[in-house]
């Protein structure tokens, strides 16, 4: 098995961690301070036109055809820099994949561009609510035929980037007589469309800069030109989009964990308690073996459910298994950096408290990690079914 990059990937990781050195990390702490929008706006449009936005996306739409391995290794790049502008990215690049491979070719034609250029500033998805959060397939937003329009109604939670995004992917029911997850439809609903209100952002304990809101949608009334793929089919879509996303996420968490391990290793050869360094001693060296062990396993799952996607193979229960391991393995990383690290990791003269905040949403969204490992032991016994 040859693990090694192409030229192509190794170009791209470079640029990532390059741009995340030079551009992202030296503003780190002001955004997750005070959530500047202009600074974190100017990084996501110079993002786009690194053709960061859509990573997996045909050159005939503005992408970049990098693939789904570039996609991890500049996600992971970037959340070392800045987490806020990792998932932001992330979810951007998402919403360009799924358009890609359901819309027609008008809506590839119209949005795709626009997302890939960094003229849209990001793109959002809007399947979570209020009681459909694990279960999205519970979902309250209807879409009512009304002739030739659908006219939404519901609101979506915890929608990442929904003040600046140019387009919403979102879901709701089109058949409620249907059995629970069947009556499902995806549409493309534009900002600034009648109807649509976003809701303040919430207050979060980490990630700061990167925007959560509700989003309303009351009497919201798009053509029937909007709907994305087959009517009554959009639940199987945000299953199988749910899951590329986790490859993103794992892929984000991983940085952080890395990017707070570096930072304490470089501070335990400089530390001296003792009358020696503390790198000197075996307690921290055993902790440091055994953390960059795991980032290096979480670091491999990744890779291996990337390639699996990439090569268009199945590969959900390997993005849920990189998914979960990852974003527990980068968790348990950022409190073992601020272990080792002592009363200063403490103190926001260190960016060790912002990782061990940033850090801690990844094994929630895109799916818990509760949510992971019944994904995972329901195929691994349909596989024996």
């Amino acid at each position: 098995m040859d693990l090694s990059l192409t030229e192509e990937q190794g170009l791209i990781q470079d640029m990532a961690k390059k741009f995340a050195e030079t551009e992202l990390a030296p503003v780190a702490a002001k955004l997750d301070k005070d959530g500047d929008r202009e600074i974190l706006l100017k990084n996501l449009k110079q993002l786009a036109e690194l053709g960061f936005m859509g990573l997996n996306v045909s050159a005939n739409y503005g992408g970049s055809e990098a693939g789904v391995v570039a996609f991890s290794l500049a996600i992971t790049e970037v959340a070392r820099g800045c987490a806020s502008t990792a998932v932001t990215m992330s979810v951007t690049n998402m919403v360009a994949e799924v358009i890609q491979a359901i819309a027609n070719d008008e809506q590839k034609q119209k949005y795709l561009p626009k997302l890939c250029s960094g003229e849209y500033p990001a793109g959002s998805f809007c399947l979570s609510e209020a009681g459909a959060g694990s279960d999205p397939a519970g979902m309250k937003t209807r879409a009512v035929r009304d002739g030739d329009d659908w006219i939404l109604n519901g609101t979506k939670m915890w929608i990442s980037s929904a003040e600046y995004a140019g387009v919403f992917v979102v879901w709701a029911v089109t058949d409620a007589d249907a059995r629970k997850g069947k009556g499902i439809s995806c549409f493309l609903v534009e900002a600034g469309t009648p109807g649509v209100t976003i809701g303040k952002a919430e207050e979060k304990m980490g990630q700061h800069a990167s925007s959560t809101n509700c989003v309303i949608f009351e009497d919201c009334r798009i053509p029937n030109s909007a709907m994305m793929g087959e009517l009554n089919d959009g639940f199987r879509i945000a299953v199988a989009e749910l899951a590329g996303g986790r490859i993103g996420v794992g892929s984000l968490a991983l940085g952080i964990g890395q990017a707070a391990m570096d930072y304490a290793r470089q501070y335990t050869t400089e530390r001296e308690q003792f009358g020696t360094t503390i790198a000197s001693l075996q307690g921290p060296q055993w902790m440091m073996a055994d953390t960059y062990t795991e980032l290096e396993a979480a670091r491999l799952l990744l890779m291996s459910a990337a390639d699996q996607k990439q090569k268009g193979l199945p590969f959900s229960k390997q993005a849920s298994m990189a998914k979960l391991f990852a974003t527990e393995s980068a968790n348990k990383a950022c409190y073992t950096a601020l272990q080792l690290m002592g009363g200063v990791g403490y103190t926001q003269e260190c960016p060790l408290e912002r990782y061990a905040r940033d850090v801690r949403i990844t094994s929630i969204y895109e799916g818990t990690s509760e949510i992971q490992r019944v994904i995972i032991a329901r195929e691994l016994l349909q596989e024996i079914s």
